[in-house]
C-alpha cells in the first residue's frame, strides 16, 4: 500500500540528495537502558536501516546522522549502515546542519531533515523538507511537511526513504 502524498511534499521530496535524521525519537523509540556502568542499549528498527540503503542504492541519496547525544551505540548503528555523516553530541543542530550543506555544497532544497523534538526545529529551518513521528512533540508536528504514520523507532525514517523513493519515480 503507497501513502499518498500531497503534491507539494511530491515536488519537495523529487528534489532530495540528502536525508538527515535526528537518533533518539526517530531512529529508536526514545527509550535508553542504563545499568551502574550508563548507557547499556537503545533499541533500532531493521527497516529504517533499510531505508538507508534504499535511498543510496536506489536512488545516491547519502543520509546523515545528527543527535544531541553522546552515544556508543549510535556511532555502530551508524557504521553498520554505512553512514559517514554521524553527528554526536550536536548541541547546535542547525550549525551542524549548514556544515553538512556547506561542505557538500547542497543547496537548503537538496536536503530532507527528520526530527521529533523542539532541539530539531533550528534545522528544520535550514532544509527544503521537514518530517517527524506520528509521537513527535507537538510543537514538531505543527512545522514539519510531513507528519509520518508510524512513530520513532518503528520505521518512521523508512517510511520517509519510501515517500522521496515513491515521489522520484513518479510522472511529473
Amino acid at each position: 500500500m503507497t501513502r499518498e502524498i500531497g503534491s507539494s511534499v511530491a515536488a519537495k521530496a523529487r528534489r532530495i540528495k540528502f536525508v538527515l535524521t535526528d537518533c533518539d525519537g526517530v531512529l529508536t523509540d526514545g527509550g535508553v537502558y542504563y545499568s551502574e556502568q550508563g548507557e547499556r542499549l537503545k533499541r533500532f528498527n531493521i527497516r529504517d536501516g533499510m531505508g538507508v540503503e534504499r535511498l543510496r542504492v536506489v536512488a545516491g541519496i547519502e543520509t546523515g546522522i545528527v543527535s544531541g547525544e553522546l552515544s556508543a551505540s549510535v556511532e555502530k548503528r551508524a557504521e553498520k549502515l554505512a553512514i559517514t555523516e554521524c553527528h554526536l553530541g550536536a548541541k547546535d543542530k542547525a550549525a551542524v546542519v549548514a556544515s553538512i550543506l556547506s561542505r557538500r555544497g547542497l543547496s537548503a532544497e537538496q536536503v530532507a531533515y527528520v526530527g521529533d523534538d523542539v532541539n530539531d526545529l533550528p534545522a528544520f529551518a535550514l532544509v527544503g523538507l521537514t518530517a517527524c513521528p506520528r509521537d513527535a512533540e507537538l510543537a514538531v508536528k505543527l512545522v514539519a511537511d510531513v507528519v509520518l504514520e508510524r512513530p520513532g523507532g518503528y520505521g518512521a525514517f523508512r517510511e520517509l526513504a519510501e515517500i522521496v523513493l515513491n515521489a522520484l519515480t513518479e510522472k511529473t
